[in-house]
């Protein structure tokens, strides 16, 4: 039988976060993405926040042709 390793090999480094996307100004998709971001921070649902902040840094790409 192997010994069940229980410790890890080394320490674990987390880059720096991402800041939050701004709303491309006069989009109204972003709009909504920037307001549905803030009702769900008031409601305290961090991972729906991260949520909108994936779909706003996608959408400008597709939509906006930013580099």
């Amino acid at each position: 039988m192997t010994e069940q390793q229980k410790l890890m090999d080394g320490p674990v480094y987390l880059g720096m976060p991402v800041p939050e996307p701004d709303p491309v100004p006069g989009c109204e998709k972003c709009a909504r993405l920037a307001d549905e971001r803030e009702r769900w921070r008031k409601a305290g649902d961090d991972t729906r926040v991260s949520d909108c902040n994936v779909w706003m840094r996608r959408h400008p790409k597709h939509e906006h042709r930013l580099p």
